[in-house]
């Protein structure tokens, strides 16, 4: 499509892909929609982003990032059959994170059918330079229908510019404002002798004003070896549902070792990897959280954690998903996530996996694993210990190498000295 132009939409489930070639010293994007009302949003819940995937009506979800084939795709799925009927436009962006689009080659944005998986529009943006926004495109209602529009507007002022001229309140660092310089007091009259028989009425007082909705941030929290831990607490993610996602994709066409020398061995289409959770909980019982013996948890009685599913694909949308409830955040002692290798390959090198907890309330935190170079069947992701009443997330992201004979769990159990008694399970 050239800019400008429109075309006629299905109202169904759209999936909203924008995509650029991946290399060194490109700048990350990240995907965002705007539903607006008279060309602005009805409040900040009407802004869908990484640190706010889904909208409350169900019509848009972020569904997150995937490299495949030298390029990265951040995605957003917008089922235009849900969109409320006051909603005239939803306005669809990409943000640079750590630089301009100007170094973001071969930026884009394609419209698909969600179930067939076919193209509806496609438009390449043509050129940037300076700009860290843009508005790429946009659906909109024409005599009962949807359309979609190939806008292509930039903006130098990030994210935070685009969001606010739309009417979103975004969380920012204020200055102090300098203290005013207090004058004097002047001397006090003293006041008329006043009957005793008489009493001033009361002065009505004027109803206070309900607090202001908290803003937007837009921050993110992605740990390193440099920097390889966060406070919750101090990210404001101490209450709701904290949600951990692992999702992978196999690099080539190798994982595991074999043979006298180590050589990579092939790697299976039915690749199973399981997310699990060793728990501690304040009261000093233990255990764990798996799909191995159908050991899947809950959330609203102890442990307060619990795994979703079983997933075999790896896709940011699905993945291996863990929710842990915040609202006991005091129950917690330590809880250890990570991941095992179940079948389809013997160790995770060639597997490009990366993990996003997202707190209900606060920013997102991720982090990628590193290359693996032993033949490791379990690895420990994440650490989230209470110390003090403060939750801390430490990225562990550590390749363990089981004995001959010993389980993935039990190598981590050890490895962390949770003490557990381990028998054989299935799934």
């Amino acid at each position: 499509m050239l800019k400008g132009s429109n075309t006629p939409v299905p109202n169904a489930a759209l999936r909203v892909e924008l995509g650029w070639r991946a290399g060194a010293g490109v700048p990350d994007a990240d995907a965002s929609a705007l539903l607006l009302v008279s060309g602005k949003v009805r409040s900040d819940a009407d802004f869908v982003f990484y640190n706010q995937p889904a909208h409350s009506s169900g019509a848009i979800r972020h569904e997150g990032k995937r490299t495949t084939g030298g390029r990265v795709t951040d995605a957003l799925l917008v089922d235009l059959a849900r969109v409320e009927p006051a909603i005239e436009t939803v306005v669809l962006v990409a943000s640079a994170d750590g630089g301009t689009f100007g170094h973001v080659p071969d930026l884009y944005i394609e419209v698909q059918d969600a179930a067939q998986g076919t193209p509806v529009a496609r438009f390449d943006n043509p050129g940037a330079t300076t700009e860290t926004a843009f508005v790429l495109g946009e659906f909109y209602r024409r005599q009962g229908a949807w359309k979609f529009r190939a806008v292509g507007q930039g903006y130098s002022s990030g994210l935070e510019g685009l969001a606010t001229d739309y009417g979103i309140t975004v969380d920012e660092p204020q200055q102090a404002a300098p203290a005013p310089a207090v004058a004097p007091a002047p001397p006090r009259a003293t006041p008329p002798a006043v009957p005793p028989a008489y009493t001033p009425p009361p002065v009505p007082q004027p109803a206070a004003p309900p607090p202001p909705a908290a803003p937007v941030r837009l921050t993110k929290v992605t740990l390193t070896k440099a920097a390889p831990s966060v406070s919750l607490t101090k990210q404001g993610g101490t209450s709701g549902a904290l949600h951990v996602n692992l999702n992978w994709e196999v690099r080539k066409q190798f994982s595991g070792w074999s043979g006298k020398f180590g050589r990579p061995a092939a790697m299976h289409s039915d690749l199973d990897l399981d997310l699990c959770a060793l728990y501690e909980l304040s009261d000093g019982s233990k255990g764990v959280v798996q799909a191995l013996g159908n050991s899947f948890g809950a959330l609203h009685q102890p442990p307060y954690i619990h795994l979703d599913g079983d997933d075999r694909t790896g896709a940011v949308s699905t993945g291996e998903n863990l929710t842990v409830n915040l609202d006991h955040k005091n129950s917690f002692r330590r809880i250890l996530v990570f991941v095992t290798i179940y079948e389809g390959a013997r160790s995770f090198a060639d597997l490009h996996a990366s993990v996003t907890l997202q707190p209900q309330h606060g920013a997102a935190i991720d982090f990628s694993l590193d290359e693996c170079t032993v033949p490791s069947l379990v690895c420990a992701l994440a650490l989230i210990t209470n110390t003090g009443g403060d939750l801390i997330v430490q990225r562990e992201a550590r390749y363990l190498v089981p004995d001959r004979g010993v389980s993935p769990q039990r190598t981590v159990d050890h490895a962390y000295g949770w003490g557990m008694n381990w028998t054989p399970g299935r799934k």
